[in-house]
């Protein structure tokens, strides 16, 4: 136990990768900060930038172009910073309880190498960062922007109130959605909103499955997840969640005028959810985090398909 911790329900290892190359090459002082921000899990990056990806896509594919590269790099940065930000916010929120749970208690805050104040100035840098990404962008994209922090700063109490802080986050995480849209459009339209909608019942999904390698501490420490809520009934409700999923996407493109090569991405989804179903085992941490992570390839099949409708419009045209 590379904690030195017992978890309180069941023996689950540190979830920080000490061989990360990050954590290798960076310098000492700055490896807890490093760790802080999850740079050596990428996923919730990743989970993060696919909305807004998707969005910038959907826009420029409606539109009969090619997404704009430079949009997509500031995203791109947007992401990981905010990211991190959001980790940092959590930890500082959680730390008397990640001090109980053998996959959290060597993070830096509850184990002492970074302290709370040193958090709180390391936020502040990550949000003032952040602000700088944002002023990129129009005007509308702006506000848009400025109105998800209170999403952004509620989030890590909401397993303190509700059962469904799953559903939190899926409102925090997806707002990417909104924002590719707006940033090439300077406004908002139906097909980001349904792709806001999916985004949110893609999050239900997969974080209901992440949840699941902590219910039993979660529930001896006094936390609240959609795990703990659903118990035995988790699988019938994530088909819903990413039933739900799948026909939000398909209404997103339907509504943006897009054909055959997205609604094709939105069938390979589906069937790549089909997969997490059908072996998932609740029981197993290993496997909940395998499945979990491999929403990646949602990410990436979908913006696969819309990439493909401006390269087939651009064909057409050609």
């Amino acid at each position: 136990m590379t904690t030195g911790r017992k978890s309180l329900a069941n023996d689950i290892p540190s979830d920080i990768r000490s061989d990360h190359w990050s954590l290798r090459l960076a310098p000492e002082a700055a490896r807890p900060y490093l760790r802080l921000i999850r740079f050596d899990r990428p996923i919730g990056t990743w989970l993060l930038l696919f909305p807004c990806w998707w969005s910038l896509a959907l826009a420029a594919a409606a539109a009969g172009n090619w997404p704009d590269w430079r949009l997509a790099l500031l995203f791109a940065a947007g992401a990981l910073i905010m990211r991190g930000a959001g980790c940092t916010i959590n930890d500082l929120a959680d730390r008397d309880y990640d001090a109980k749970v053998a996959r959290t208690a060597a993070r830096p805050i509850p184990s002492g190498q970074i302290t709370p104040r040193q958090a709180l100035v390391f936020l502040a840098l990550e949000l003032l960062a952040g602000l700088l990404v944002l002023v990129q962008l129009n005007g509308f994209a702006i506000l848009l922007g400025l109105a998800a922090l209170p999403l952004v700063l509620a989030y890590p109490f909401m397993k303190r109130f509700t059962y469904w802080p799953q559903a939190w986050l899926g409102l925090t995480f997806n707002w990417g959605a909104l924002m590719g849209w707006a940033a090439v459009t300077g406004g908002l339209a139906w097909p980001p909103v349904l792709l806001y909608a999916a985004g949110l019942c893609w999050t239900l999904g997969y974080d209901t499955i992440y949840a699941h390698q902590d219910k039993e501490d979660d529930a001896l420490i006094g936390v609240k997840s959609t795990a703990l809520k659903l118990g035995d009934r988790t699988r019938p409700w994530l088909a819903a969640f990413y039933a739900a999923t799948a026909a939000l996407l398909a209404a997103a493109g339907l509504a943006a005028g897009l054909g055959w090569p997205f609604l094709l991405a939105v069938a390979l989804v589906a069937a790549h959810f089909a997969w997490q179903l059908a072996g998932l085992d609740t029981e197993n941490p290993g496997d909940c985090l395998m499945r979990f992570k491999s929403n990646r390839f949602v990410g990436w099949i979908l913006l696969a398909g819309l990439l493909a409708e401006s390269a087939l419009i651009h064909a057409a045209a050609g």
